[in-house]
């Protein structure tokens, strides 16, 4: 059983700043790349930003220079750091990550993290 597991979200001000956390846990062999989705009201899914093992990282066009996404592989832990917040990127985030267990490597999902962004 793996879980992953937000924190951090909460209500901000445009040109704020906010970090999320997302820990797994649970039977955990190796996880491979880690990343954050987010969803808006109305809209889909998209891909936030994501980061390998390796520590490469890539970014929607839409956070390139406001938002960082770093791990520590010690703590299974993926971090969001969210700077210059903008209404717009308002949305529940989501954290996500490639987890190999004894029995299989899955696509895992955490139950989301909502970001209100309004003065």
């Amino acid at each position: 059983q793996v879980q992953l597991v937000e924190s951090g979200g909460g209500l901000v001000q445009p040109g704020g700043s906010l970090r999320l956390s997302c820990a797994a846990s649970g039977s955990i062999v190796r996880i491979h790349t880690m990343g954050w989705y987010r969803q808006a009201p109305g809209k889909e899914r998209e891909l936030v930003a994501a980061i390998t093992s390796g520590g490469s990282t890539n970014y929607a066009d839409s956070v390139k220079g406001r938002f960082t996404i770093s791990r520590d592989n010690a703590k299974n832990t993926v971090y969001l750091q969210m700077n210059s917040l903008k209404p717009e990127d308002a949305a529940v985030y989501y954290c996500t990550a490639t987890i190999a267990t004894i029995f299989r490597t899955y696509d895992y999902w955490g139950e989301g993290a909502e970001v209100p962004v309004s003065s």
